[in-house]
């Protein structure tokens, strides 16, 4: 089976890919306690995660179906930060939230397919890294 990536011209990137790739591995460790007769199973998942950029629309010049890929690649780089802001406030507030008796923080990641896919690597008992590629161009300040 073959996988093609879509390419398409925008004035900012000469080839610009216009996709997220999520890419997950699935470990599980299997060790069988002779003396009690059971099985411990310790499973593991590792996800590589390609992010499209956000692009100006303006600038780049996209129209038709380009400018609504381009925005809902925009709209799930930002469902994204509102997860991970939501998870960080629920961090911050644990403590506080536990004394007051209060309920966690609502976390949003059902507004987007990429926050659904990601919601065991970004929530819960995961250790999360994060590589960022940014541009110094003067385009990109507001």
């Amino acid at each position: 089976k073959q996988w093609y990536q879509r390419r398409v011209r925008a004035n900012m990137n000469e080839t610009s890919s216009r996709s997220h790739a999520v890419f997950s591995i699935i470990l599980t460790q299997r060790k069988f306690n002779k003396p009690t007769g059971l099985t411990a199973e310790k499973v593991s998942k590792i996800s590589l995660v390609d992010l499209a950029g956000s692009e100006r629309a303006d600038a780049t010049g996209a129209t038709g179906a380009r400018l609504k890929e381009g925005a809902n690649i925009n709209r799930s780089l930002t469902t994204l930060g509102k997860v991970i802001s939501a998870l960080a406030e629920q961090a911050n507030a644990k403590s506080t939230m536990k004394k007051r008796g209060k309920k966690d923080n609502f976390i949003p990641f059902r507004d987007s397919v990429l926050t659904w896919l990601l919601k065991e690597n970004l929530g819960g008992n995961s250790k999360t890294a994060m590589i960022a590629a940014l541009s110094p161009a003067t385009i990109n300040y507001d």
